[in-house]
């Protein structure tokens, strides 16, 4: 028996030995087989071009010396043009480099949650490697028509004056536009804090920011515990130029391996005119010839390939939906200049910020007679659908109505009793930032201002109703609450309790302020 049993040991040896011989020389021979290898004939910043490799491909990843990478994107017929995803202050002309016969891919999966990557999936929050079992490339066509559903489900921002006037559904592309400091950010980061409870992965893409502003941006969302949900891609400004193009890209691929899985993930590009600039700025390096404004004449098609990636896809093909908020910025307040007509024609709808707004403490600056969405009510609550339904058009009304009024001091009484409503329609759409608002309490408050229930009570103390009315309608009207919440109809007579229900709770709050006085 031992000698047997010393048999057996001395073949699993034997067997082992072999195994690892082979692996040897396996990895040997990989390491002698010829690879095409390139001369660098010039560097510029985050570019380089290079000669010799006459079979190179496409988007393939190619290794500079210091295991730097770079992404071959111009191929012509005597060198070949390479975006830098590396620092490159130390390559100089004559500078071997290697094919790798690669795509450039990411990691996807769990793992990146409540992580900050880069652009290529490195981490950047000093919390260890990201460690997945799957990869996807950076560039993957969009899904066929086919394969697509219909946007039916809502996408709650939390933001009374979008879900009410401009709702968004699950898998729409919707653009967010305006001038600097406007609050476009501001709006993204409700949309993601107003997730926390829906089951909505959020992905936020940085895109040539400064470091500064993306740590707000974190820190932000760190105190609103969204982060757990939330994976943040940041290509600052200082980055290369080819890092900034690629970024958006990235995410996408990040999002996309959700959206196969069944779930549901939101997008937010910020912002895309800093990714237009930094593709124009690699491609004047690349003397790649300009188009319209200096652009390159595939401007259009770079954004167009990244915003079709974006849809709710069939059940036999996963179920899940990518919703992308593209997030654009606008000079002295012209929607019509070169990149903001191309994202509104992709788009499925715009939400436009106004200064004029901004300036007035009008908070969100939301400009509804500019902002649209062409999904609509299909992708609203029943219970929104009647409350809201008519209430875009009458607000867009009374601000024509508004302006008009300016001009002359004898106004009839309907006339006044428009104004008057429109003023308190105006109060309820404000809303603080980073507090988004439950669908529930929306619609009790859109109610009570459409129904008259304010009408009684000056404008400035109609936020204080409001509140109140937040406080109180759940304990107020509970079984109507529920209905609401579970997406059911309500008939006329549930909406005759509810809005007497909010009358009842602004008739107490009118009545202890005069106390008060």
């Amino acid at each position: 028996m031992e000698n047997k049993r010393d048999e057996v040991t001395l073949d699993t040896c034997l067997e082992d030995t072999f195994r690892k011989l082979d692996r040897v020389r396996a990895e040997h021979t990989a390491e002698l087989k010829p690879q095409e290898v390139g001369i660098v004939d010039y560097v510029g910043r985050g570019i380089a071009r290079v000669s010799g490799m006459d079979s190179v491909r496409s988007e393939e990843l190619v290794r500079f010396p210091g295991d730097l990478y770079g992404l071959v994107f111009n191929i012509d017929p005597d060198e070949v043009g390479i975006i830098m995803l590396d620092p490159s202050e130390n390559i100089r002309a004559g500078t071997e480099v290697v094919r790798t016969g690669k795509v450039l891919d990411v990691p996807v999966g769990d793992a990146l949650l409540s992580r900050v990557v880069d652009a290529l999936g490195r981490p950047l929050d000093k919390r260890g490697d990201v460690h997945t079992t799957e990869r996807l490339p950076v560039e993957r066509e969009a899904p066929p028509i086919m394969h697509r559903d219909p946007v039916t489900v809502p996408l709650q921002t939390g933001i009374k004056a979008i879900d009410a006037l401009i709702p968004i559904g699950r898998g729409q592309r919707e653009l967010i536009l305006g001038d600097r400091l406007t609050g476009k950010t501001t709006i993204a980061l409700d949309t993601i804090i107003n997730q926390h409870d829906k089951d909505v992965i959020c992905i936020y893409c940085a895109i040539g920011k400064q470091s500064s502003d993306v740590a707000k941006t974190i820190a932000i969302l760190q105190e609103h515990q969204a982060m757990d949900y939330t994976i943040m891609v940041v290509a600052a400004g200082e980055e290369p130029p080819g890092l900034q193009f690629l970024a958006p890209y990235a995410a996408t691929s990040m999002g996309e391996h959700f959206m196969a899985g069944g779930r549901d993930v939101l997008i937010i590009y910020d912002d895309l005119t800093r990714h237009a600039r930094a593709y124009r700025e690699l491609s004047l390096l690349l003397r790649r010839p300009p188009g319209r404004e200096a652009y390159p004449g595939d401007i259009f098609y770079i954004h167009s390939r990244l915003l079709e990636r974006s849809t709710h896809i069939r059940q036999e093909y996963g179920g899940g939906s990518l919703t992308a908020l593209p997030i654009i910025e606008t000079e002295a307040q012209d929607i019509s200049s070169y990149i903001p007509t191309n994202l509104i024609s992709i788009t499925d709808g715009q939400i436009y910020l106004s200064p004029s707004l901004f300036q007035k403490g009008i908070l969100p600056a939301i400009d509804v007679g500019k902002s649209v969405s062409r999904v609509g009510g299909k992708a609203q609550l029943p219970a929104y659908r009647a409350v809201a339904g008519d209430l875009r058009i009458a607000y867009a009304q009374f601000e024509e109505l508004e302006s008009f009024s300016r001009f002359g001091t004898r106004l009839d009484d309907n006339t006044r009793k428009r104004l008057e409503r429109g003023w308190r329609v105006r109060e309820i759409l404000k809303q603080p930032q980073f507090r988004p608002i439950s669908v529930t309490n929306q619609i009790a408050a859109l109610l009570a201002v459409t129904g008259g229930a304010f009408d009684g009570i000056p404008v400035a103390e109609v936020f204080g109703a409001e509140q109140k009315i937040q406080q109180h309608i759940a304990s107020a009207a509970p079984r109507l609450c529920s209905m609401i919440q579970s997406g059911e109809r309500l008939s006329v007579d549930d909406y005759s309790s509810l809005l007497e229900a909010t009358r009842k709770v602004v008739n107490v709050t009118a009545a202890q302020s005069h106390a008060d006085h």
